[in-house]
């Protein structure tokens, strides 16, 4: 059975720089978690629930695009959102679905940071970064324990994303066994859907090590780092700096 945290404590252990701010704008299942150097929380509402009023209008006209386990073909027509999530659900064989809290992370963070420089946006685990400074995003495989571990993300590798996939924490549908796999890209659509994609491969240490061989594939996709843990054991490779936090 999977560990849900209704409440995000994990948000608790997060921490802003000086000058900065952390607040939450909700809207129905849409729960975002910023720190950024202004208070955007208007500006963000008003974003969200435009992003969110297309793909709604667009999952009421095609509902198997929330339903599907398997990449799904869109019109041309269809809001950024949707063509961001079916382009990256498409590289790694997912449901659309599997790439909703990256893309919306992003398409916040993006939209903000010509106003705010510093933002950092987190949608239920999957963040998206954008700041003039180092960053270090904590690593949180069994939510009983506290978090001492986390990837240094410095200011040559902004803007990206760090999202997370994981089959005992969490909302989302997992089909693997592994307790983390995060994954670091330039898209946030694509670190999410690649998260998924990838948990759902874990099932042993042969599984493990088939990550470490499939990266010059997830590369060209756009994967700048991936960290996997199954209990005792795991991976990591690319732009994973792993530090005490």
């Amino acid at each position: 059975m999977k560990h849900l945290d209704q409440v995000r404590n994990y948000r608790r252990l997060c921490s802003s720089l000086p000058g900065e701010i952390s607040y939450q704008v909700v809207i129905e299942q849409s729960d975002l978690f910023v720190i950024s150097s202004k208070d955007l929380r208007s500006q963000i509402l008003d974003r969200l629930y435009m992003v969110r009023r297309h793909l709604k209008g667009f999952i009421f006209l095609n509902p198997e695009f929330a339903e599907s386990l398997v990449p799904v073909k869109i019109m041309d027509g269809a809001p950024q959102i949707v063509k961001d999530m079916a382009k990256a659900a498409s590289l790694f064989g997912v449901g659309p679905m599997a790439a909703v809290a990256g893309a919306i992370a992003q398409d916040i963070a993006d939209h903000m940071h010509h106003e705010c420089p510093e933002i950092l946006v987190e949608n239920g685990g999957d963040v998206f970064i954008h700041s003039k400074t180092d960053r270090t995003v904590g690593l949180l495989p069994h939510p009983e324990e506290p978090v001492t571990l986390g990837i240094k993300i410095t200011k040559e590798q902004l803007p990206c994303a760090v999202c997370s996939s994981s089959s005992t924490i969490g909302h989302s549908l997992s089909l693997g066994n592994g307790d983390l796999v995060t994954v670091l890209a330039g898209s946030g659509a694509v670190a999410d859907a690649a998260a998924t994609a990838l948990c759902n491969t874990l099932h042993s240490k042969k599984s493990l090590k088939r990550i470490n061989e499939l990266r010059p594939q997830l590369e060209k996709k756009g994967i700048r780092g991936v960290l996997a843990q199954m209990g005792s054991d795991f991976t990591a490779w690319g732009d994973v700096e792993l530090v005490m936090v």
